[in-house]
This record gives C-alpha cells, structure tokens and sequence, in this order.
C-alpha cells in the first residue's frame, strides 16, 4: 500500500484499519492528524479526506466508531499538533547553527510559499491555513520562527482546529453514506484536495504577475 492509494481510497483503507485494530483505531486516527499538523516533514499525510472519511464512517453504525469521540479526537489532535510544529519553528530558529541538519529536511519551497502566505495575511493565516494541505503543516512551524506571541497563536489555533474539523466532520456526516459519493470517493478526495490548493495557485499567479509588472 502507497501514501497515493492510501489517500485516494482512505475509505477502504479506514474500514481495515477499524476491523483490526478495534479501540487501537482511535490512537491511529489521532497520530495521524497529529503528525500532519505537528511534524513539519509529514505535510503529505491526509488531513480533510481522514476527517470526512473517519466521521462518514462513525455515522454510519456497522462501523463501530463513536462519533463524539472521533470528533474531540481529531480537535485535540489538530490543536497539539499546532503547538508542538510552533515550538518546533521557535527552536529551528533559536538553534538553526546548531542543527543545520534539521533545516535541511524542510523543503525550502513550501515552507517559502508558507512564508509569503503568511506574509500576506498575519495571524488569521494560521485559521485559513487549516483547510489548505501543505500550508497548514507549515503555518504553525513559520509562526513559532517568526516570535509570534504564544497567546495569540493559541487564540488563532483553537479557532483554526474548531472551524476545520468541524466543516469536515459535518460534511462527512451529512454526505459521506451517500450511495453516490460511496461509488466516487476517489474522485471526491481529488476534488476536496484540488479546492484545498487552489488558494496556493492563485497566490503564486497573483505573485509572479505582480513581480512581471515591476
């Protein structure tokens, strides 16, 4: 199993991981949005599709999945793993001459494309950048290098966590038992991840055209 079939058919892949792994499921569900969110070298894990898929299934009640608890799981989940990438940037940029290496497994791209998001929108990046795979990973790692103020980062993260897994678990549970969205989930995730980015696209268009104008 690929990260690409595992996204594309998270679906498939959820109802495994429930039908072996029981109450273990829980833990894994909470790692992983855990680690999309906290570790900044983990962007390309599944954010939006797991939460969606996850709540879809915890509607349904074959599945086994509670679905109060899937919900605080993935808040919890979203909001430390904020915290920890914000104290990961404090510490990559207090310590950047002694663990070079650290940088090194950043890739420089996203985290500039982070940066000039960021830039452009102050702190309310932090919430906007929740529903925009990559740029989410990265917000909260340039917030802690850029000396944010703790509090108001914190402010902006539980906001952030709140409205996005709330807008995906509503979603989920409202649409996700749909014959029609079963029968298409793959192309459903591809959707979800293709309106997720088009901020970053028109971003970098509305960049190089005003850099082309000066």
């Amino acid at each position: 199993m690929n990260l690409l079939d595992f996204i594309l058919n998270i679906d498939k892949h959820l109802i495994t991981i429930v039908n072996s792994c029981g109450d273990w499921t829980y833990l894994i569900l909470f790692l992983i949005v855990f680690m999309e969110t906290g570790l900044v070298v983990f962007p390309f894990l599944p954010g939006d599709s797991l939460i969606f898929a996850t709540i879809a299934m915890a509607a349904s009640p074959k599945y086994h999945l509670d679905l109060i608890i899937c919900y605080i799981i993935f808040i919890i989940a979203a909001i430390c793993g904020d915290s920890i990438n914000y104290e990961l940037g404090k510490w990559s940029e207090l310590q950047s001459n002694k663990f070079k290496w650290f940088n090194k497994l950043i890739n420089p791209q996203k985290k500039k494309a982070a940066e000039d998001f960021f830039e452009k929108h102050g702190g309310i990046t932090i919430v906007i950048g929740r529903f925009i795979p990559i740029i989410r990973t990265f917000v909260p790692f340039v917030s802690g290098a850029s000396k944010m103020h703790y509090r108001t980062f914190v402010i902006y993260n539980i906001v952030g966590a709140f409205l996005w897994v709330s807008l995906f678990s509503i979603c989920g549970f409202l649409f996700g038992n749909i014959p029609a969205v079963q029968h298409h989930f793959s192309l459903l995730i591809i959707a979800i991840i293709a309106i997720s980015i088009l901020p970053i696209i028109i971003l970098s268009i509305k960049n190089k055209l005003t850099k082309n104008s000066k």
